[in-house]
């Protein structure tokens, strides 16, 4: 065998060990995507369903164009948007003490903040419209101190929180991962050398931790901004977020190439602001560092 042949066959090697995944990826997912974009681009007759054959850009132009789908769209990444910071408001610290934590109380909390994964979003849905109810335990308690009862079934309040719920282990489980590669001997030699705790934190493992609370920021808000469950149960018919229009328009209007014009909008407008939020704090990963 030559050296060319040897070479070539060395090449083709990793595309055959990666072959059957590539081959999972473009099944399950560029092909419905491309189905999906086609189907988008569908005319829609209400009395006869979708014109096979017959293109339009009609859909997209009403997307773009009715102020309801603005609002829907400014509601889904303002929500999403939140859920993020609470998420790293909460979630950092909570990693950082975790990381800081010895055995068995670090492996205690940490299956602590694995457990919600463990049951359904759909359950923990219903669990906290029984306790953000008018009659629940939120309220119970509020009016034992004198305030409400407080409306927060079926409102923005309830999405937000239980999306934070849903979405914490996302945040954590990254941070917590950056902060073992951090050396608790960079940490001593700053306090060491008179560095105030707030200043280590600050400008020692917080740039250091950038990578795992920018990886859990796009994870959050990607599954906040495209979730369903959680809006359609705790939102009800009148808070609309786009994963919930989607499924109206697919099942209820049968309007399905608006769906997916809603849905391939999402999806565009999710990787701009995930790719854009991605350069800033990379930007600023890499200045810090020098």
């Amino acid at each position: 065998m030559s050296l060319a042949t040897t070479l070539l066959h060395k090449k083709a090697v990793p595309w055959w060990l990666s072959g059957p995944a590539l081959l999972l990826f473009t099944v399950l997912l560029l092909v419905p995507l491309a189905l999906t974009a086609v189907l988008s681009f569908n005319a829609f007759d209400p009395a006869t369903g979708v014109k096979a054959g017959e293109f339009t850009l009609e859909h997209y132009a009403h997307v773009f164009t009715d102020s309801y789908y603005h609002t829907i769209f400014w509601r889904t990444f303002w929500i999403a948007g939140l859920v993020t910071l609470i998420c790293v408001a909460i979630g950092a610290p909570e990693a950082y003490i975790l990381s800081r934590m010895g055995n068995p109380w670090r492996s205690i909390l940490l299956l602590v903040v694995l457990a919600p994964l463990l049951v359904s979003v759909v359950v923990r849905a219903f669990g906290w419209s029984m306790l953000l109810g008018p009659e629940g335990l939120v309220n119970g308690a509020l009016q034992l101190i004198g305030i409400g009862p407080v409306k927060m079934l079926y409102t923005e309040i309830a999405v937000v929180i239980a999306l934070v719920h849903v979405m914490l282990p996302f945040m954590v489980i990254p941070v917590w991962t950056s902060l073992q590669k951090l050396d608790p001997g960079v940490e001593n030699a700053a306090l060491s050398l008179q560095a105030t705790p707030f200043t280590t934190l600050r400008r020692i493992v917080l740039p250091q931790v950038l990578p795992g609370i920018l990886s859990g920021s796009l994870i959050v808000f990607g599954l906040a901004a495209s979730s369903f469950a959680i809006p359609g149960l705790l939102g009800g018919r009148r808070l609309k977020m786009v994963a919930t229009v989607v499924y109206d328009e697919y099942l209820h209007e049968l309007n399905w190439p608006l769906g997916a014009a809603i849905a391939l909008t999402l999806l565009v407008a999710n990787l701009v602001v995930m790719l854009s939020y991605n350069r800033l704090v990379e930007g600023r990963y890499k200045k810090a560092l020098g």
